[in-house]
């Protein structure tokens, strides 16, 4: 099958690359669409030692499966694939399994390809009212939505979302629900009028000088994100870090002690809610679609996702 795959140096189109088979539990998946992310990006960059087909996002046509009713339906599918049995499942904390693959990032070829397989247990089944190019968002739309799996905004808090790249406009939007005083502080203009149209709040970066927070979401996917983030909250405030880069980030780690931040990492998040959002149009997705191209043009749909202020780039495979 044709795939788009990374070696650990380069990143290559491959027409010949085996089309998987799925094992007993899972089922095999014809991609229609996938999205380039800022997590594909530092991929090629070194993050996570990933050797394989990139994609995490994706919605595709189940073609294979042991539950027939499957077969033909349209899915998006949640990237980490878990054991089920370990301590940490049993727990409820499937997402952290130590023995867990993770779609297109860690030990499981991903969606850059025609095919791609997924235990059945992840698959979303997609409403007929939402279109693939909606669809395709599922994954980091959920991202953003764990966020309020793990904290409880107040109507009085001052919530900031810093970073005005594709997750934090999904992220401001979904935290727009929540009633809280909430800002989107960004770089470009245009994206920020992508929220300001939905009467979102926002400010230029450059221009938020003396601002402050009770709760700061980080979406820059920067590596000093971390330290703007930290000029903005008060003592006692809430950090969300929400980007992933590759590379190490410089701390004030005495600062957070002595002002008493609340630190929280969030990644995945549910499905289910994320797929209700769509379907009612709480959340504009289509906005923030910059280009569309080809699985055989992947390396330039690549190149187009790494330019400066391009959202987010599709691939159409099937």
């Amino acid at each position: 099958m044709q795939a788009l795959v990374y070696d650990g140096e380069v990143l290559q189109l491959r027409e010949d690359y085996p089309r998987p088979v799925p094992p007993p539990g899972e089922a095999l998946v014809r991609v229609r669409l996938a999205g380039i992310c800022n997590t594909d990006l530092e991929i090629v960059r070194g993050y996570m030692g990933f050797r394989g087909v990139l994609g995490h996002e994706f919605v595709g046509t189940v073609e294979e499966a042991e539950d027939r009713s499957l077969i033909g339906q349209r899915v998006v599918g949640e990237i980490n694939a878990y054991c089920g049995e370990c301590p940490t499942c049993r727990a409820g904390r499937p997402t952290h399994c130590p023995h867990r693959t993770t779609l297109g990032i860690w030990g499981r070829d991903g969606a850059f390809a025609e095919y791609l397989t997924l235990p059945v247990r992840n698959l979303h089944t997609v409403p007929d009212a939402i279109s693939d190019e909606e669809a395709v968002f599922t994954e980091p739309l959920a991202a953003a939505l764990e966020i309020l799996e793990q904290v409880h905004l107040r109507p009085t808090d001052r919530v900031v979302v810093l970073g005005d790249g594709k997750l934090g406009l999904l992220v401001a939007q979904v935290l727009a629900l929540m009633g809280c005083d909430l800002l989107a502080v960004g770089r470009h203009r245009e994206k920020l009028a992508i929220l300001a149209r939905r009467g979102i709040p926002t400010l230029l970066e450059a221009e938020a000088e003396g601002l402050a927070a009770d709760v700061v979401v980080e979406c820059t996917g920067r590596p000093e994100g971390f330290a703007a983030a930290r000029r903005i909250l008060r003592p006692r405030g809430m950090l969300v870090l929400k980007s992933t880069y590759h590379g190490g980030v410089e701390a004030d780690l005495t600062g957070l002690v002595v002002d008493e931040i609340t630190l929280v990492g969030s990644r995945c998040g549910p499905f289910p809610p994320a797929l209700r959002l769509l379907q009612r149009g709480l959340v504009d997705v289509q906005p923030l679609i910059s280009a569309v191209y080809p699985l055989d043009r992947g390396m330039e749909a690549f190149a187009r996702a790494a330019e400066p202020g391009v959202l987010k780039v599709l691939l159409q495979v099937g």
